[in-house]
């Protein structure tokens, strides 16, 4: 190939123009993935993504092959399909569900079930993902005991769309939780990390970083009251970020009142034994992603969507209400 107009440009933008131009669409992430294994060359000399190319480079690409999952298809994973198209499907997760394979779940997941509803492109999985073998077309997560809507996409295009909308927080996502104690309209701004004491964790408690370190990523939730209970409250959180447990974390650390059931966060809560032997028989963390919305990535439509709560959040509100 030749770049005649390449003047300075970066070298994974301009092969990905040029493979276009010539027949061969190719995403950014898979010519960088090649550039990393020494396929892209000009004179030469391997390129990488960041190589600048004067007008007239010639550039030679060999093609990698496609990377495909090593998770298998699961057709006893029962999947609640909201919308699908040939791009992207959205599911409404039930809770203890794990979303994708990992340590201790290889198998019997959303991913594994997904596989085996079919539609998805071979070579789906992430090449700039160190797991992405494992969980091809996930750009969000649910923990394995929340429920509610997830997004996967079923092509390297959509996927790629979808991350692009996750990294500018250009998504609708709202969540449904029962939390112990008198929850307050909020909005909570904070650093999130990894707790330095349990690697387990999260927290907004971080210490200070140190001089040159890079900052704390900031974690932003806006929470709204919907219902109040005797030592219980139903709240709406909005989030604007999406770090790992943000919700669970927020409304443990900055409202002092931990989502119901929480088994991580929620120690010592609830006080009253009326709502403790409702979280108990609720048996997991009562939160329930309720609402998602977003320009599809391939279309520009807009979709929005909303999932009930489940039964399980509904037999513990009708047990709220009862206490008077």
């Amino acid at each position: 190939m030749a770049g005649s107009r390449a003047a300075d440009e970066r070298a994974d933008k301009l092969v990905v123009e040029l493979l276009a131009a010539a027949g061969h669409p190719a995403t950014r992430t898979e010519v960088q993935r090649w550039m990393r294994e020494g396929r892209v060359t000009s004179g030469g000399r391997a390129l990488d993504r960041t190589s600048r190319l004067g007008a007239g480079a010639r550039i030679a690409v060999r093609t990698g092959a496609q990377l495909t999952t090593a998770a298998r298809p699961d057709p006893t994973i029962a999947l609640a399909v909201v919308y699908e198209d040939p791009w992207l499907v959205v599911v409404d997760k039930p809770a203890g569900l794990v979303v994708h394979p990992a340590r201790g779940h290889r198998e019997g997941t959303l991913v594994n079930g997904l596989l085996a509803h079919g539609g998805f492109e071979v070579g789906l999985a992430d090449p700039l993902d160190p797991e992405g073998h494992l969980r091809p077309g996930i750009v969000h997560r649910l923990d394995k005991d929340t429920s509610g809507l997830l997004v996967v996409a079923k092509q390297a295009r959509a996927r790629e769309g979808l991350k692009a909308l996750f990294q500018r927080h250009d998504i609708v996502r709202s969540y449904v939780a029962i939390v112990a104690g008198h929850a307050a309209a909020a909005r909570y701004d904070t650093p999130h990390g990894r707790d330095p004491h349990d690697r387990l964790r999260f927290t907004t408690r971080l210490p200070r970083p140190r001089p040159g370190a890079p900052a704390p990523r900031r974690a932003v939730t806006d929470v709204e009251v919907l219902e109040t209970f005797a030592g219980a409250s139903l709240v709406r959180c909005r989030l604007e970020t999406g770090r790992t447990h943000q919700i669970r974390v927020h409304l443990a650390e900055q409202g002092h009142t931990p989502v119901l059931a929480d088994p991580v966060y929620g120690a010592g809560a609830p006080a009253s034994p009326a709502v403790a032997a409702i979280a108990q028989q609720l048996g997991r963390q009562a939160l329930h992603a309720a609402e998602l919305g977003f320009v599809h990535p391939v279309t520009g439509v807009r979709l929005h969507f909303a999932a009930p709560l489940p039964a399980d959040m509904e037999r513990a509100l009708g047990a709220l209400r009862a206490l008077g």
